[in-house]
C-alpha cells in the first residue's frame, strides 16, 4: 500500500509554495504521484502545505491559511516528502497543539551541528517549531549528561506549562506517535509517612548498638558517642549480612536511641567493655596512637666554654701590654695591634657584661699597670681545673700525687698498651717544652710560683702568630698546610717560607696555564 494514501484508499493531498525553484517542484510532483499522494494548484482544505522554511510566502501562507476549524491542514518543509520516503510510513504530526505547532528551542548544551540540524529537522517534519527562544518556548531540548541540565531542570520546574527534556524525548515522541511530556516526581523529604507505623526499638536493637559503641567507643572518657560520624559509619555497614539489622533504623534514630537512654545502656556499654576488655591500641572510631617507646636518657656532655672571638677585658689587657715589649718583632707587634682594633669595634655593639657574673679566665695583667715590666712579672698563671682540684683534695689519700723522687701514686700507673696512643707530636711537644723551660729559666727562686715573665709571654705570642702565619701562606698560595709546616721547620724563618711557597705557585702557574 503507498505510503500517502489513507486507509479508504484516498490519495493524502499535497500543496507546493509557489517561489519554490521549478526543478525542486517538479522532483517534488513525481516523488508524490508514485508514492500515492497528489498535488492540488490550490490550498487543499486537509493535507500538507510544503513551504520553504524562513522564507516570507512561508509566513504569509501560515498567516492565511492556519485556522483552528482546518486542524487536518498542516505547515510542513518540502524535505517533508523525502523524509516520510525514507521512513516508509507517513510521519504524523504530534508536535501540533490546538492547530499551531509546539514551540520548541535546541539548548546550546547539545554542541554537534549535525545533531542539532537533525533534531531540527525531525521537529519540523513532525509538525513542531524548533527555532523558538529559550523564554518563549514550551520545551527545552538539552543534553541529560550535562551539569545545565539540572540547573535547568531546578530553574523551570515551578514554571507551569514550561518542559525541560531531553534530546532522545523527540525520537522516543515520533516512534509512540504521542507528545508524553517527562513527568515530576516529588523526593521524599525524609521521615516517617503519613499512618506508616513507626518501628520500635527492640531489645535485641540495644543489644546491637551498645556491642557497636563497645567496640568503637569502649570508654565514655574519651567522647564521641554522641557523635553524628559513629552512627553513620554504623549505617554505611547496611550492605554487610552481618549489619542487616541496622536497616531497621536511620543513623539519627540510633543516635537518639542512644542519647535519650545513655545512662541505662552506659552500664550495659561498660559491662560488654569488661568482658571483652579491648587491648589497648585497638582500632576505635577514631582510631588509637601507638605509645612511643621510652628511650633512656643520656646525659649530655658539658661542652667547654668557647673562648669570645672578640676576648674578654683580661686577654685585652695582656695583648696591651704585650704590643709595647721591647724586643718585640714589628710582625707580631702589628698583628697584636689589629686584633685590638677588632675588638674593640665588636664591643661598640657588644652589651656591657654585669659586674660579678665572672671570666671564664683568671686576668692575665693588672688593668692599670704601672710599668710593662712589672706587670709581667707579677702576672698570675692560671692553673689547670685539674691542678686546683689537687689543691683543694691535697689531704686526700685517693688522690695523691708524687713528691720529689717518690715513686709514682698507685693511679698514676697505666697499661704498655694505652701509652702508645699518648705519643705527643713532635712540633706540639716542642712548643710545650719550650714554654716550659722559658718558665723554669725565668722563674728565681725570689719570684713566686705561678708567675710568668716577660721572655715566656713574648714567647707564646710568637707560637701564635707563627702558626698564623703559616695558615696564611699555606691560604695565599693555594698549598697544604703541612708542606708549610714542614719547610719552616727545616728553615725557621717565615719570609724564606713566604717566598719559596710563591715561587713554587709561580712556577706552576707558567709551566700549567689555565686554558
Amino acid at each position: 500500500m503507498p505510503i500517502f494514501q489513507d486507509s479508504t484508499g484516498l490519495s493524502v493531498k499535497f500543496f507546493i509554495q509557489k517561489d519554490i525553484p521549478q526543478e525542486v517542484q517538479a522532483e517534488l510532483c513525481e516523488t508524490i504521484t508514485s508514492l500515492g499522494g497528489r498535488v492540488e494548484a490550490k490550498v487543499p482544505r486537509q493535507g500538507y502545505i510544503l513551504v520553504q522554511p524562513g522564507t516570507p510566502e512561508e509566513e504569509r501562507l501560515r498567516l492565511c491559511w492556519t485556522s483552528n476549524e482546518r486542524p487536518d491542514r498542516h505547515f510542513v518543509p518540502y524535505t517533508y516528502v523525502e523524509a516520510c520516503k525514507i521512513a516508509g510510513m507517513l510521519l504524523k504530526q504530534i508536535f501540533v497543539e490546538d492547530g499551531t505547532p509546539i514551540s520548541m528551542h535546541i539548548h546550546p548544551s547539545i554542541a554537534n551541528i549535525n545533531a542539532r540540524s537533525a533534531l531540527s529537522s525531525r521537529i519540523m517534519h513532525s509538525g513542531g517549531n524548533p527555532h523558538a527562544s529559550a523564554q518563549s518556548a514550551r520545551v527545552i531540548l538539552a543534553d541529560p549528561n550535562t551539569e545545565v541540565f539540572q540547573h535547568l531542570v531546578k530553574t523551570y520546574q515551578g514554571v507551569p506549562g514550561k518542559y525541560i527534556e531531553s534530546f532522545l524525548w523527540v525520537k522516543k515522541c515520533i516512534e509512540k506517535g504521542i507528545v508524553v511530556y517527562t513527568p515530576l516526581v516529588y523526593k521524599n523529604p525524609g521521615g516517617r509517612r503519613p499512618g506508616e507505623e513507626r518501628t520500635q526499638f527492640t531489645e535485641e536493637d540495644e543489644e546491637h548498638l551498645c556491642n557497636w559503641i563497645a567496640s568503637k567507643i569502649p570508654y565514655k572518657e574519651t567522647g564521641g558517642r554522641t557523635g553524628n560520624r559513629l552512627y553513620q559509619q554504623l549505617c554505611d555497614l547496611s550492605n554487610d549480612p552481618e549489619y542487616a539489622w541496622v536497616s531497621r533504623h536511620t543513623w539519627q534514630s540510633w543516635r537518639e536511641r542512644y542519647k535519650k537512654n545513655a545512662a541505662r545502656l552506659d552500664t550495659v556499654i561498660a559491662r560488654i567493655v569488661d568482658q571483652k576488655k579491648p587491648a589497648p591500641g585497638e582500632k576505635g572510631q577514631y582510631g588509637y596512637v601507638r605509645q612511643p617507646e621510652e628511650k633512656a636518657k643520656r646525659p649530655r656532655k658539658k661542652r667547654p666554654k668557647a673562648i669570645d672571638a672578640s676576648m674578654d677585658e683580661d686577654y685585652q689587657g695582656a695583648v696591651e701590654a704585650l704590643i709595647g715589649l721591647p724586643g718585640l718583632p714589628a710582625s707580631i707587634s702589628s698583628t697584636l695591634s689589629s686584633q685590638m682594633n677588632m675588638v674593640g669595634q665588636q664591643q661598640m655593639h657588644a652589651a656591657p657584661q654585669p659586674q660579678g657574673s665572672g671570666n671564664m679566665y683568671h686576668p692575665l695583667l693588672p688593668s692599670h699597670p704601672v710599668t710593662q715590666l712589672q706587670t709581667l712579672q707579677n702576672l698570675p698563671v692560671r692553673q689547670s681545673p685539674t691542678k686546683e682540684e689537687m689543691e683543694e683534695n691535697e689531704d686526700d689519700p685517693e688522690w695523691a700525687v708524687r713528691i720529689g723522687d717518690e715513686p709514682p701514686p698507685s693511679w698514676s700507673k697505666r697499661k704498655a698498651s694505652s701509652e702508645q696512643n699518648d705519643i705527643v707530636q713532635p712540633r706540639k711537644k716542642l712548643k710545650i717544652d719550650e714554654a716550659n723551660s722559658l718558665t723554669e729559666k725565668s722563674s728565681p727562686e725570689t719570684r713566686p710560683s705561678g708567675q710568668l715573665s716577660a721572655s715566656a709571654l713574648v714567647t707564646l705570642a710568637n707560637i701564635h702568630v707563627i702558626d698564623q702565619s703559616i695558615r696564611d701562606i699555606a691560604k695565599d698560595f693555594r698549598f697544604t698546610l703541612e708542606e708549610v709546616q714542614e719547610y719552616y721547620d727545616k728553615c725557621g724563618e717565615m719570609e724564606r717560607t713566604r717566598s719559596r711557597f710563591q715561587k713554587m705557585r709561580d712556577e706552576l702557574q707558567a709551566r700549567f696555564p689555565l686554558d
